[in-house]
Formats: structure tokens, C-alpha cells, sequence
């Protein structure tokens, strides 16, 4: 195992240099980058997702002023950005020298190599702050998120697969298929607009709050009204990621059980007068949850990869889901790869874990025999 746990540790940083390298360059073939739209914000036609992060203080655009280079002499710049007429190429050159692009493309993307083995994600472009602390800043609002949804769609569905098992074939059973099948084929995201348009103020009740983690007066509260708060934000949005999230957990549980019900220890222990609870919780339970409880790493990266970016998104949850989508829409690359590179390293991470975790609750489990 040991061998395993350190060709996997070898392969981490293998896995981020791919993914790096590869998203750096498809990024830089993208339109609309950095530069342009840095002139689009000084020309006032920037989008509008760009246009409320400028709208002053972190979102600000640092850009220097243009002077008297945006007079009418109708020179081209010697650029080719579009938007770029009229202003001077000396100042279209120094936005360059601003956002680095005045170097080669080999030397920036060496450059954020280098930087990425330290930890030194850079500075934002449009918010003046250190990649590094923004992503400290939002990790927290992610991971509780993930980690909630989780812990929720645990509760659901080792109740629900352990009755589905007993009651195989039942009525119980077919229904309650049906009601996992039809939640799991609704993408998070649409039933997270169902639930704003149903009980967050879109068209029926306004029962729960829309926006952000906490209220105003967040911090004159007692800590029972902070945690009261705080749950009554988190409720739609992890409702949403759970949704469709126990479907595959059930059917897990269930199947575990079944496999364990059909036993040789089960037969055995009905022959001897035990009771159907004592052979349900104290011999099946126990071997049939160890893959059950060992997947809950995994379930967590799904989790936080799947479905936790539309749903920070939706109800303008300040995390890593958010910013990451606030960058992709202003061009901020240091932001896009630094919480790209957090994203992956947390998911490479708990894969390992969640590895070792399987082996360690089942030893019959041999991932080194697999190699």
C-alpha cells in the first residue's frame, strides 16, 4: 500500500502540470482577453459582468489612465485589439506591460510554473487583491457547501437504501425508484431556479433569502441567531445540490445489502433464532456499509467539481464556484488558474483518500494488485 499511496503522491503533480498546460493554452487562444477588455471598460463598453466588478473598491479595474491618448487623431494602434481605435499605441503597450503580455508566450507560461510550485497564484487583474487570499477568502463558503450536501445525502440515503433492500420488489421499493430516477435526471442548477421561483421571493413565497451566506446584521446577532442565519441561507442551496445527489448512494447502499442478505453468515444466523433486527443491524450493517462510508471523499469531489459552481452561481454564493465563473467572464486569468489549480489539488487529494480510506475498511480491497 505504501508503494500505491507514493506512485499516487508522484502523479499529483504530473496531473496539475496537464491540466495547467493545457487549460493555459486554450485560454489563450480565447477572444476577448485582459487587454480588451481593459480598453472595452475605458471605452464604456464592457459587459455587463465586467461592468459590476468595476462598479468600485475589489472590483475595480487597475488600469492606467489613457491621458491624451484617446484624442481623435484617428491613428491605428499598433496592436491588433478590437476596440483599440483611437487610442494611442503607447498606452495599448503599456496596458500590455500591465497584465504581462508584452512578454512571449513560452516565458508567461514558464513563469506561472515557477510561480505555482511556491504558491504564488499571482494578483488579480481586476480586483487589485492576492489570488492566494481571495481563494482562502472563498474556500471556506465551498467546503461548508460540499460538506453539508454531503452529510445531507448521506442522512437520506443509507435510511432509504436499507429499506429499499428490505423491502425488495415491493410497491415501497418501485416508488421510491421512481422518485430517485426523476430526481437524479434534474441537473442541480434547474432545480435550484425552481426552488428561488417557488420559495425565495421569483413568484409564489419569499420564505428564504436569495443572495449571499448571512444577513446584514449578521454580526450584531447572538450565536444562536448567527448559526439560525446561517442555516436559513444554506438551506435552498444545499436542498438543490442534494436533490439529485442520494440517487446513486441509495442504489449503492441497496445493492450492498442485498449482496450481504444473500449470505452464507445471514442464513446461519436465522437458523440459530436470531431476530431480523439483530441479523439487520449487527452483521449486515457492518459489512455492508464499509464501501458505503469509504466513498465519502469521492462524494465530496462530486460535490464540489459537479454541481457547487452553478449553484454558487444561482443563489450568489460568494465561494471558489463564483469567483472562478467571475473570472472566466472578466478574463481574470490569474484567478481561473488559481482556482483551477486549488480545484484540482483538493480533488487529486481526496481521490487518494478516498483510496486509501476503501482499503483500510475492506483489506480484501488490493489497489497495488491492480497496477
Amino acid at each position: 500500500m505504501g508503494a500505491y499511496i507514493l506512485r499516487r503522491l508522484l502523479l499529483i503533480p504530473l496531473t496539475l502540470l496537464g491540466i495547467l498546460t493545457i487549460n493555459f493554452f486554450i485560454v489563450q487562444i480565447a477572444p476577448g482577453g485582459p487587454v480588451e477588455q481593459a480598453i472595452a471598460q475605458i471605452k464604456g463598453t464592457a459587459v455587463d459582468a465586467t461592468s459590476r466588478l468595476s462598479g468600485g473598491g475589489e472590483g475595480e479595474v487597475r488600469s492606467p489612465s489613457p491621458g491624451s491618448s484617446a484624442s481623435g487623431s484617428g491613428g491605428s494602434p499598433s496592436s491588433s485589439y478590437r476596440g483599440a481605435q483611437g487610442l494611442d499605441p503607447a498606452f495599448v503597450a503599456q496596458l500590455e506591460r500591465q497584465f504581462g503580455f508584452d512578454k512571449p508566450l513560452h516565458e508567461r507560461y514558464l513563469q506561472m510554473l515557477r510561480d505555482y510550485l511556491v504558491f504564488d497564484l499571482g494578483d488579480s487583474f481586476f480586483r487589485g487583491r492576492s489570488v492566494f487570499t481571495l481563494v482562502l477568502e472563498k474556500l471556506p463558503v465551498s467546503v461548508s457547501l460540499g460538506l453539508w450536501s454531503t452529510l445531507l445525502i448521506y442522512i437520506i440515503s443509507i435510511p432509504l437504501g436499507i429499506a429499499k433492500a428490505v423491502r425488495d420488489g415491493s410497491r415501497f421499493d418501485t416508488a421510491t425508484s421512481w422518485a430517485i430516477i426523476i430526481g437524479y435526471a434534474i441537473p442541480s442548477f434547474l432545480f435550484a431556479i425552481l426552488l428561488v421561483v417557488l420559495f425565495a421571493g421569483g413568484s409564489y413565497l419569499n420564505w428564504f433569502p436569495l443572495r449571499g451566506l448571512t444577513s446584514e446584521n449578521w454580526a450584531t446577532l447572538s450565536w444562536g441567531g448567527k448559526a439560525l442565519d446561517y442555516l436559513w441561507h444554506m438551506a435552498l442551496p444545499v436542498l438543490a445540490l442534494t436533490i439529485g445527489g442520494f440517487a446513486s448512494l441509495t442504489m449503492l447502499t441497496k445493492n450492498s445489502f442485498l449482496e450481504e442478505i444473500n449470505k452464507q453468515y445471514v442464513i446461519t444466523a436465522r437458523a440459530k433464532g436470531l431476530e431480523e433486527k439483530q441479523i439487520l443491524y449487527r452483521h449486515i450493517f457492518r459489512n455492508a456499509m464499509l464501501l458505503v462510508i469509504a466513498g465519502f471523499p469521492a462524494a465530496l469531489v462530486s460535490i464540489l467539481f459537479a454541481g457547487s459552481v452553478l449553484i454558487e452561481v444561482v443563489f450568489s454564493l460568494d465561494g471558489l464556484g463564483l469567483l472562478g465563473y467571475e473570472s472566466v467572464v472578466n478574463r481574470d486569468y490569474p484567478v481561473i488558474f488559481g482556482t483551477l489549480y486549488v480545484f484540482t489539488l483538493i480533488g487529486l487529494v481526496l481521490n487518494l483518500i478516498s483510496d486509501v480510506t476503501y482499503t483500510l475498511v475492506d483489506p480484501r480491497i488490493d489497489f497495488e494488485a491492480r497496477q
